[in-house]
């Protein structure tokens, strides 16, 4: 099994301030491994660059929004790398709109640290899973 710490994760969200908040409650939490970034349009790069284990994207963001990077990234069901969206729209249709492109799970802003902690946790895990039953089929 993937040791969790290692995980590697993609957060993604063009205010700064959220990106800062995220990445203190995860390197605080034990994980290392964390790329940043604000402009969603550096993503696809950092995503061929960086294999994440998960990606923390925020939905509503200039040039492109969550759901428009989801289409670019276009991650087959396969390969279950988990998409953990957070929104500060309530809305249904947000909901349905982003788990149609591809998230995994979503929470809204302003999110509670121990339950984004622990949706982390369980994408993460379901995503070693996955990964050690690929490694035993093969």
């Amino acid at each position: 099994m993937g040791d969790l710490n290692e995980a590697r994760i993609l957060i993604v969200d063009d205010e700064l301030a959220n990106v800062r908040l995220l990445e203190r409650l995860l390197q605080q939490t034990g994980y290392r491994n964390l790329v940043t970034t604000t402009d969603p349009r550096q993503v696809r790069g950092l995503y061929d660059e960086l294999h994440p284990d998960l990606i923390l994207l925020d939905l509503m963001m200039p040039h492109l929004d969550g759901v428009a990077v989801m289409g670019e990234l276009a991650i087959p069901a396969e390969a279950y790398v988990p998409i953990l969206v957070l929104t500060a729209d309530v809305t249904m249709a947000a909901k349905q709109r982003a788990l149609a492109a591809g998230a995994k799970d979503f929470l809204t802003k302003p999110f509670d640290r121990i339950e984004v902690l622990l949706r982390i946790k369980n994408l993460l895990d379901t995503r070693f899973l996955y990964l050690e039953l690929e490694r035993q089929n093969r």
